[in-house]
């Protein structure tokens, strides 16, 4: 029997819950500073967070043994989580955070559209239409009557 702790579904549920709190947190954390401010504040905590954690538990990689396309597309990654950082929390500031996180979390939809697209990932029918649901999902949760 597999362990918890080894399997996708528990680290994508830890996941989501930590993300819930990020916004929550965040909505606190931003009503008197600027929002792009408060970004950065929060990625120095990331950035210490991780480096203790691969100092301690010994994960660093000699950089020369990276590839370049590695290298490539974790800047590329890096850029977008940045942008992706500084929108979310400028939404933050404008919306409630019960609004933001939904539309947010359209990246579920894209990421799916990406992974076919890019990626030459396969969804089935059943696949499809939970991705239509969190769509649908994400836009009736941020509609404000």
């Amino acid at each position: 029997m597999t362990s918890a702790l080894a399997t996708w579904q528990f680290w994508a549920v830890l996941s989501a819950v930590f993300a819930a709190l990020t916004a929550i947190f965040a909505k606190v954390g931003i009503e008197n500073i600027n929002s792009d401010f408060a970004t950065l504040i929060r990625t120095v905590v990331i950035l210490l967070v991780l480096a203790g954690i691969v100092t301690a538990t010994g994960q660093f990689q000699p950089l020369g043994e990276v590839s370049r396309k590695t290298y490539l597309f974790l800047i590329l990654s890096g850029l977008a989580t940045g942008a992706s950082w500084l929108c979310y929390f400028r939404a933050l500031k404008l919306g409630n955070a019960a609004q933001v996180a939904p539309i947010d979390k359209l990246s579920v939809v894209l990421v799916a559209v990406f992974g076919v697209v890019f990626l030459g990932e396969r969804l089935s029918t059943a696949n499809w239409l939970g991705v239509a649901l969190i769509a649908a999902g994400a836009v009736l949760v941020a509609y404000k009557a």
